[in-house]
């Protein structure tokens, strides 16, 4: 009797859970130069510059990559720069962006208006110190850890009850999606700091759990993408 044939067990690509919700975090585009002649306007306290014009193609090259994904909603904070990266997008969609104040960017207290990056073009000894305990509110009146890890956990929480077994967009900032892959990998708070301005970081809400799939993914800003749908679902 001839032998049966040895059961093969392959490696498997990644398949979302039941239950779970995917999202594609982007990173807004870049946003105008900040000058201590011209500072930022403040909404609701937060630093609200519009996109550069660099920003507005790279906001272009995002809506190019992501327009034939099945995205089921597209969600933007109350800052201007994430409402015009994600406009592309939306109207090759059809679809209405939803605001999200609670994935706002981190706030800046004392150093908000732009002042961080000059701050930090001068090596600033706070943005030295800053840097080197990885804490925000080193800086006077800026958000805590806690704090910022409170109003953005809770907002993932709200999108992934509405969006069970579905992928959604974020545009979001730097500061929001470097917290967020931080805390799910058990890294150091600034560890994902650095995002590029239009770049996708992709994770999955399971249950109470973040998985991380990708980071700084930015391929769609050094060549235009015309590509068929990717195996995000």
């Amino acid at each position: 009797m001839a032998n049966a044939a040895a059961k093969e067990y392959r490696q498997q690509s990644f398949a979302r859970p039941p239950g779970a919700t995917e999202i594609l975090l982007v990173r807004h585009g870049e946003s105008r130069a900040a000058t201590a002649e011209s500072p930022f306007p403040l909404v609701d306290g937060h630093g609200d510059p519009e996109l550069h014009a660099n920003g507005r193609v790279q906001a272009q090259r995002v809506a190019e990559r992501l327009r034939r994904e099945p995205i089921s909603a597209v969600y933007v904070t109350n800052l201007r720069r994430t409402v015009e990266t994600a406009e592309p997008l939306c109207r090759e969609l059809g679809i209405t962006p939803i605001v999200e104040p609670e994935l706002r960017e981190v706030h800046l207290g004392e150093w908000e208006g732009g002042l961080l990056r000059i701050k930090a073009h001068q090596n600033d000894p706070v943005y030295q110190r800053m840097i080197a305990e990885q804490r925000w509110d080193v800086i006077p009146g800026a958000e805590s850890w806690d704090a910022l890890n409170r109003r953005i956990t809770g907002s993932l929480s709200r999108i992934a009850a509405r969006h069970a077994d579905e992928l959604v967009v974020a545009v979001v900032h730097g500061g929001v999606i470097a917290h967020i892959l931080a805390h799910a990998t058990g890294a150091r708070p600034f560890a994902f700091n650095g995002a590029d301005n239009g770049s996708i970081s992709h994770i999955v809400l399971v249950q109470d759990k973040i998985v991380v799939r990708r980071f700084n993914d930015y391929a769609h800003l050094t060549t235009h993408f015309n590509a068929a749908p990717s195996q995000m679902t």
